[in-house]
C-alpha cells in the first residue's frame, strides 16, 4: 500500500508540474512536449535516480497513449475543414511516406553506412508526423483550411502505414512481393472498421437515453479504442481504425457533443504528458551524447532532402502552389510517434536498435526546436498567415427522452455571420424554437425582434423529427449569414 500512495503521490505531482509547464512553455514560445521529457530526465537516472529502461512496456503504454491521442485528434477535427483537404491529406499519408522512407534510407545507407535493411527501419521510424504536435500546433496559427486540413490528417492517418512498415522489419526475415498487398489490405481493412464502428456507435448513442451525462464521453471513447481492438484482432491497421472511427463520431450529432470533445481533450492532454514524461524517463542523458552525430545527420536526410522531395511528388496532382509546398514540408513536425515506434525493433532485440531509439530522441528534440519555434514566422514570411481563423458555431445537444424532443445550446463564437441576424431571420423549421438567450451573464425570452450578437448562448427546443435541419441551418446560418439560402450554403 506504501508502493501504491508513493505512486499516486509522484504521479499527480508530475502531471501538476506538466500542467503548469504549458504555460511556460506559451511564455516562452517552446513546444511543450519538450518541458515534459525534461521532466522524465530529471526524474530519471540522471536526476532524482529513477531507472526505467523497460522497452516493451514503454511500446505499450506508447502505443496505448497514441491511440487516446488519435481519439482525441479525429473527435475534435472537423469535416468540413478536412473534405476540400481528402485528397491531398491521403497522399501525404500514403506516398508522402513511401517517398520518405525511400529517400531517408538511401541517405543514411551512403552517408551513415547503414545496411538497406536498417535504414529501411530507421526511414519507416522516422516518416511519421505527430498528431499531437500537429494539431496543438497548426490550429492557431491562422493559415488556410486546405493547409490545416491537409496536415492533420496526415498526421492522423500516416501513423498506420509507418506502423506496418516498422513492425514487418522488425519481425519478417526477408521483405517479399506480398508485403505490398498486406499493407494495402491493412489500410482498407483498418478505414472500413473505423467506418463500421463510427457509424454504428454514433447510431447507438443518439438513440440510447443514457441517465448520466458523463456517460456519453466514456461510451464514445471506448467505442474509438473497441475500433483499435477490432482492427488488430482483424489483423488489420487498428490505429487507422482508431482515427477513422474518431472522425466519424466527432462529426456526428451526438448528444453533449460539447462535454465528449472536452473529455477526449482532457485524455489527450493526459496521454501527451505521460507519453512524453515517460519517454523522457527511459531515455539517458549519457548515451545521447554518443547519437548527437547520427541523430543530426538523420534530421539533415529527413528535413532537407526527405520531406521536400515526398511532398513535391505527393502534391504533383492536386496543384499546390509553391509557397504552400514549402510550409508542408516545414511544417511535417514529429514527436512522440517515432520514439515509440523505435521501441518496437528495441523490444524485438534487433541489432543496432538502441542507436536507433537513441537517434530518435536527438532528431525529435532538434527538429521540435528548429520546426517547432520556427513554423510561425515561415507562415508569415511565406504569406500564408492571415490571422485567427473565426471559429465553429458550437452547438450541443441533450435528449429529452420523455418529450421526444432535444435541447440544443449553441453558443456564437467571433466572426460568426449569425451576428446581426434578428431572430425572425433564423427561420428555423417546424418543430424548433429558441426559448432562451444567454448574454452577458443574464438569460431573458426572445422577442421576434431580438438581434443576435457574439458570444450570445441560445437555448433551442426541437422536436426529434426537426433536429438534424435545425442544426444544419444553424450552421448554414454561421457561414453565410442570413442569405445562406441564396449563397447555396445549407449547413451540411
Amino acid at each position: 500500500m506504501n508502493g501504491l500512495t508513493l505512486a499516486l503521490g509522484i504521479g499527480a505531482a508530475v502531471v501538476l508540474v506538466a500542467v503548469l509547464a504549458v504555460r511556460v512553455s506559451v511564455r516562452l514560445g517552446l513546444p511543450s512536449l519538450l518541458l515534459y521529457l525534461g521532466i522524465g530526465v530529471a526524474i530519471g537516472e540522471a536526476g532524482f535516480g529513477i531507472r526505467f529502461d523497460d522497452a516493451q512496456l514503454t511500446q505499450a503504454l506508447g502505443l496505448a497513449a497514441l491511440v487516446l491521442i488519435l481519439i482525441e485528434g479525429g473527435l475534435t477535427t472537423r469535416w468540413t475543414d478536412v473534405r476540400p483537404s481528402l485528397g491531398i491529406g491521403i497522399a501525404l499519408s500514403t506516398v508522402a511516406v513511401a517517398v520518405s522512407v525511400g529517400v531517408t534510407a538511401a541517405g543514411l545507407h551512403f552517408i551513415l553506412g547503414l545496411d538497406w535493411k536498417q535504414a529501411a527501419l530507421w526511414g519507416s521510424v522516422l516518416a511519421p508526423t505527430d498528431a499531437a504536435a500537429v494539431f496543438s500546433v497548426l490550429r492557431g496559427l491562422g493559415v488556410s483550411k486546405r493547409l490545416v486540413g491537409s496536415l492533420e490528417l496526415e498526421s492522423g492517418l500516416n501513423d498506420a502505414p509507418s506502423y506496418i512498415a516498422v513492425v514487418v522489419l522488425s519481425t519478417a526475415t526477408t521483405i517479399d512481393w506480398v508485403f505490398p498487398l498486406l499493407a494495402v489490405y491493412e489500410l482498407a481493412a483498418g478505414a472500413l472498421i473505423g467506418l463500421g464502428l463510427g457509424w454504428l456507435g454514433a447510431v447507438a448513442l443518439r438513440r440510447v437515453a443514457l441517465p448520466a451525462t458523463g456517460l456519453y464521453p466514456l461510451a464514445t471513447v471506448a467505442m474509438c479504442v473497441v475500433a483499435f481492438s477490432t482492427g488488430q484482432l482483424a489483423h488489420a491497421s487498428g490505429l487507422l481504425a482508431t482515427y477513422v472511427a474518431a472522425l466519424v463520431l466527432g462529426n456526428s450529432q451526438l448528444p453533449h457533443r460539447a462535454d465528449t470533445v472536452s473529455f477526449a481533450e482532457g485524455l489527450g492532454w493526459l496521454s501527451q504528458i505521460g507519453l512524453f514524461v515517460l519517454l523522457g524517463l527511459f531515455a539517458s542523458p549519457s548515451r545521447l551524447l554518443e547519437s548527437v552525430v547520427p541523430g543530426l545527420v538523420a534530421a539533415a536526410v529527413l528535413l532537407l532532402l526527405a520531406r521536400p522531395l515526398s511532398v513535391f511528388l505527393s502534391s504533383l496532382p492536386f496543384r499546390v502552389p509553391w509557397r504552400e509546398q514549402v510550409f508542408l514540408s516545414w511544417a511535417g513536425l514529429r514527436g512522440a510517434v517515432p520514439i515509440v515506434l523505435a521501441m518496437i525493433p528495441l523490444s524485438e532485440n534487433l541489432p543496432g536498435a538502441r542507436d536507433l531509439v537513441d537517434a530518435v530522441f536527438v532528431l525529435v528534440i532538434v527538429l521540435t526546436l528548429v520546426q517547432g519555434g520556427t513554423l510561425p514566422l515561415f507562415a508569415r514570411v511565406l504569406g500564408l498567415a492571415k490571422g485567427a481563423r473565426s471559429q465553429h458555431v458550437e452547438v450541443d445537444a441533450a435528449p429529452l427522452d420523455e418529450l421526444g424532443a432535444e435541447l440544443l445550446q449553441v453558443k456564437i463564437p467571433q466572426g460568426s455571420r449569425l451576428h446581426g441576424i434578428y431572430l425572425t431571420e433564423l427561420r428555423l423549421p417546424p418543430g424548433a424554437t429558441v426559448s432562451l438567450v444567454t448574454r452577458e451573464g443574464e438569460g431573458f425570452t426572445p422577442e421576434p425582434t431580438t438581434r443576435l450578437q457574439v458570444h450570445d448562448q441560445l437555448l433551442i427546443v426541437a422536436t426529434q423529427q426537426a433536429r438534424d435541419a435545425t442544426e444544419r441551418r444553424i450552421r448554414a446560418l454561421d457561414r453565410a449569414g442570413r442569405y445562406a439560402r441564396w449563397r447555396g450554403e445549407h449547413g451540411d
